[in-house]
């Protein structure tokens, strides 16, 4: 499924697109398809929490332990909100916390929690961080900690606080397994199905894929994973971002608040909620994009990118990892994919801009 935003003299619109079936023997895929989102949960989650310091209730410099009781006493204690973010907390990218439940077990949710501030990187330990933090690292485990920190200093469970900061004012189906039950009773037939994994009974389907989202949210959400949704919304989504970069959406978040998430920082393409276009010329986002673009990428085989030069936002939905996680296809579609979606807003918005002059 893919969908492509591009703006025109009178807004935003969005093209979009199916093929494929779901699955050998099952139904084809269309623009109604709800894919788990995987990782693209991540900027859902850094907007959230740019809301909740525009609001006053958290803070970039703000330890984790301040609203994360579980964090102290580990060496994630005092590390400030912005650096996990950033995947700069200096904590490994992961670590098994559904273990147990592999062995028929059950999940200490709170435990996990200290375990997850417990996974210090090795090459971190009696380190002294820079200013934007320690050396970037892709982290999972910094994401979880930190949606827990929003929904402890909130009130609201995470699944519900991204629902209210970010996709009720934006008007964009985009919501937990639980939440889409509660919104369309066919959620199950609607979703598309992900991996075979034995242990969780067999094909997963309407519950996410992530193995530490389920055992820490069940059919809420983590900050890292746990959000479904059809392409338009992703796109969507993608507008809103670059609508509060140029000051149109100030009553949701301005340039101000949305400048930390995307600014670009040193040592990595890693952004805050965000990955950068790498300058090596084999991006995922593809060759046709600028070099200003930012997006990120979905374990499950799904991808948004959003270029704030040619005002176009490109997203890819896929379930690559059905029946197996095996497969490495998508690194090749990926890019051609996206260079072909850019290239369709390009021609749009220049064929609207010249109608219009």
């Amino acid at each position: 499924m893919v969908a492509c935003a591009y703006r025109s003299a009178d807004g935003w619109c969005v093209d979009e697109g199916a093929a494929g079936h779901l699955a050998p023997g099952q139904e084809e895929a269309s623009v109604d398809t709800i894919f788990d989102l995987a990782s693209l949960t991540k900027p859902f989650s850094a907007l959230t929490f740019a809301r909740l310091v525009r609001a006053g209730l958290l803070d970039w410099h703000m330890p984790l332990g301040v609203p994360l009781r579980e964090a102290h006493g580990t060496p994630c204690d005092n590390v400030p909100l912005a650096w996990f973010v950033a995947h700069r907390s200096g904590l490994d990218g992961h670590r098994p916390l559904y273990a147990p439940l592999e062995r028929g077990g059950e999940v200490d949710r709170l435990q996990a929690l200290r375990q997850a501030g417990l996974a210090r990187r090795p090459e971190c330990e009696g380190v002294l961080p820079q200013a934007e933090g320690f050396a970037p690292m892709y982290s999972d485990l910094g994401y979880l900690l930190f949606g827990e920190a929003m929904a402890r200093a909130s009130g609201v469970v995470l699944d519900d606080l991204i629902r209210q900061e970010v996709c009720e004012p934006l008007g964009l189906a985009v919501g937990s397994a639980r939440q889409w039950r509660r919104w369309d009773p066919s959620f199950d037939e609607r979703v598309a199905p992900t991996e075979h994994v034995a242990w969780r009974g067999g094909v997963i389907r309407g519950a996410v894929h992530d193995e530490n989202a389920w055992a820490m949210a069940e059919d809420g959400a983590c900050a890292h994973a746990g959000l479904f949704g059809a392409a338009r919304d992703v796109a969507r989504f993608g507008t809103a971002v670059l609508d509060a970069c140029r000051g149109d959406r100030s009553d949701w978040l301005s340039p101000e608040d949305v400048e930390p998430l995307i600014r670009v920082r040193p040592g990595s393409t890693l952004r805050a909620g965000f990955d950068g276009k790498s300058s090596n010329g084999s991006s995922t986002a593809g060759k046709r994009c600028s070099p200003h673009t930012f997006g990120h990428l979905g374990f499950t085989g799904t991808s948004v990118w959003i270029d704030p030069d040619a005002e176009v936002v490109v997203v890819l939905l896929t379930n690559r990892v059905y029946p197996t996680r095996d497969s490495a296809a998508i690194q090749e579609v990926r890019p051609r994919v996206n260079d072909e979606l850019f290239a369709w807003g390009e021609r749009l918005t220049q064929a609207r801009r010249t109608t219009a002059g």
